[in-house]
């Protein structure tokens, strides 16, 4: 049954594996441009250093020193850009125009505000206006909440003046309070674009990307577990799961080849159902509306991502005892939940 098994994912990975791997290569080909707007002394650049973990924009507060918009680029990631607009209350007249030009092409577009200062004056909901007409991909950073009171109210009163369009995230890029919430809401906005592990890659701490693309595949071989399948049972949750290693191994700069990736997933799946359930489970995957179903398509997948993701970030081999360990804590709390 194992040989039977094996073979049946070999056939199914030698039509995926070359389509999967293109595709997550050509999402590292295309170019992310983030726009960081506010007013001079908003904590744009401070901003981006902490979310990168390291210092790539100045953090210069002086208004008329920015001439232009400068994009900031991370070393070995060329066609990540972060473009660092000159303050709004800018003296320099020409700036607003560049900073236009740049807000049109952005995939993200992060409006700070300053949590200790005069919070969305009349000045600064112009601009807002302005740029809500060039692109709607924009979530309102107010920073500096570690100087201020109130950060309740004043996120009302900003998401009253936006009319409820726009995620406000309360941060302080000095003591790097809800960064960690920053970084998802920009994840967020980048996966409906297919750029989402481009800015992962970006970031010195990754493991934030990684846990959502696990929990969601998690959550996606639930489905499939669960629900009856026409045709083969093998290349649904196969498909999943190939997927998910090619990321984390794109995101933790890991080479992987399609042996390997064979391998995680069929060893993953003798060590965590056992020989006597693999009997009788036969092709295994995903069971659909047999043996396994939801709990346990979701618990394996849950078990094969965090054990890849430690493996990666420990530059260690995979410890398939503890994936086996993890999949019964998950599927322990799946038939709980």
């Amino acid at each position: 049954m194992v040989k039977e098994f094996e073979e049946e994912v070999m056939r199914v990975m030698d039509n995926m594996f070359e389509t999967e791997m293109k595709k997550v290569n050509d999402m590292l080909e295309q170019e992310l441009l983030i726009s960081l707007i506010g007013e001079v002394n908003a904590g744009k650049s401070s901003t981006v250093n902490k979310i990168i973990g390291e210092n790539i924009a100045s953090t210069n507060p002086m208004p008329g020193e920015t001439i232009s918009v400068d994009p900031y680029n991370i070393r070995g990631l060329e066609n990540i850009k972060f473009m660092d607009t000159p303050g709004l209350n800018d003296p320099n007249d020409e700036n607003p125009k560049k900073t236009l030009e740049f807000v049109q092409k952005s995939d993200v577009v992060l409006f700070f505000l300053n949590a200790a200062g005069t919070v969305f004056s009349d000045s600064e909901k112009e601009k807002f206006e302005e740029i809500e007409k060039n692109n709607k991909d924009i979530l309102i950073v107010l920073n500096k909440i570690d100087a201020a009171e109130d950060i309740p109210s004043l996120v009302q009163f900003i998401k009253k003046h936006t009319n409820n369009k726009y995620k406000v995230v309360p941060i302080s890029s000095k003591t790097g309070e809800n960064l960690e919430i920053l970084k998802k809401d920009i994840l967020f906005l980048l996966e409906k674009k297919g750029k989402d592990l481009l800015f992962a890659k970006s970031m010195k701490e990754k493991s934030a990307a990684a846990n959502r693309w696990i929990i969601g595949s998690g959550v996606s071989a639930g489905i499939i577990g669960a629900s009856p399948i026409p045709g083969s049972d093998v290349i649904p949750l196969t498909s999943l799961q190939v997927g998910l290693i090619i990321r984390l191994s794109k995101l933790y700069d890991k080479p992987l080849t399609k042996k390997a990736a064979r391998d995680m997933i069929v060893i993953t799946a003798t060590q965590t159902l056992g020989h006597t359930l693999y009997r009788q489970a036969l092709k295994f995957i995903p069971g659909a509306g047999s043996v396994i179903g939801g709990t346990v398509a979701s618990a394996m997948t849950l078990a094969l991502g965090y054990g890849v993701k430690y493996a990666f970030e420990n530059n260690i081999a995979i410890d398939y005892d503890m994936i086996a360990d993890l999949f019964e804590k998950y599927k322990k709390r799946e038939k709980n939940a």
